[in-house]
């Protein structure tokens, strides 16, 4: 994969160990680390909406910071901070997960250019499904044995009849969420944010999180009682992305 010249020599060039292999982060995105320090690149259409998330997002919410953005390549810097997924999370992640998701759920609507409704979400899926880019090997096992196109089909058949905006970040799980040692957080991962359902979030982190830590989660968001239809509904949906 080539980079810009620029981009290249800022991470450290030939001197620099550029690797895919790494937990927690999705699979566009290549660990850098070299003289001059460490850095996650991204490229592609992937890159170009991270960056104008990232640019919006800044106002409201503590985000990576952007080292570079030329052609398509987006260089972010390293926090230093311990991702939340559940192999190293600590007993407060369920809380510090709720807390930043009532945060960015409460940044009005009106103020983010970006929608991610259900029309456009099933539009996507819709084309994901047509140029055969989800893997059924990796739906969950409430549903093993769907094909993407009964997945979608089901979606379009089970729609909720409205949708409860807000400003979602569309990928909220414990690895995209990072927390400092007095408990600060910042979100990562930000390419599919925009305004939708908040059980869009709500679906993925419950999926993600369970026992006190679930408990923990739904306390500090605020959700005294939870609709498992919209659950079960968003958790469909996010099987096709």
């Amino acid at each position: 994969m080539r980079f810009p010249e620029n981009v290249f020599d800022l991470v450290g060039g030939e001197d620099a160990i550029w690797s895919d292999d790494h937990a927690g982060l999705s699979d566009e995105t290549l660990r850098v680390t070299g003289p001059r320090g460490e850095f996650f690149i991204k490229r592609g259409p992937v890159a170009v909406a991270e960056h104008e998330r990232l640019r919006w997002l800044k106002r409201w919410a503590d985000v990576p910071d952007i080292v570079a953005f030329e052609d398509e390549v987006l260089v972010l810097a390293e926090a230093g901070w311990r991702s939340l997924e559940r192999k190293s999370a600590p007993p407060e992640a369920g809380a510090l997960m709720g807390g930043a998701l009532r945060a960015l759920h409460a940044i009005p609507v009106e103020e983010c250019p970006f929608d991610e409704r259900l029309d456009v979400k099933l539009a996507r899926a819709a084309d994901r499904v047509l140029a055969g880019l989800v893997d059924p090997a990796d739906f969950d096992d409430d549903h093993a044995g769907l094909t993407p196109e009964e997945v979608h089909a089901r979606l379009l058949a089970e729609r909720p009849a409205g949708e409860d905006l807000v400003v979602t970040h569309g990928d909220f799980t414990p690895a995209n969420v990072l927390a400092s040692p007095s408990g600060e957080v910042i979100l990562i991962d930000v390419g599919a944010l925009g305004v939708a359902d908040r059980y869009v979030d709500l679906a993925v982190a419950l999926r993600e999180l369970d026992g006190p830590a679930a408990a923990d989660f739904l306390a500090a968001y605020g959700l005294a009682e939870v609709d498992e239809a919209k659950l079960a509904y968003y958790r469909l949906l996010d099987e096709l992305f």
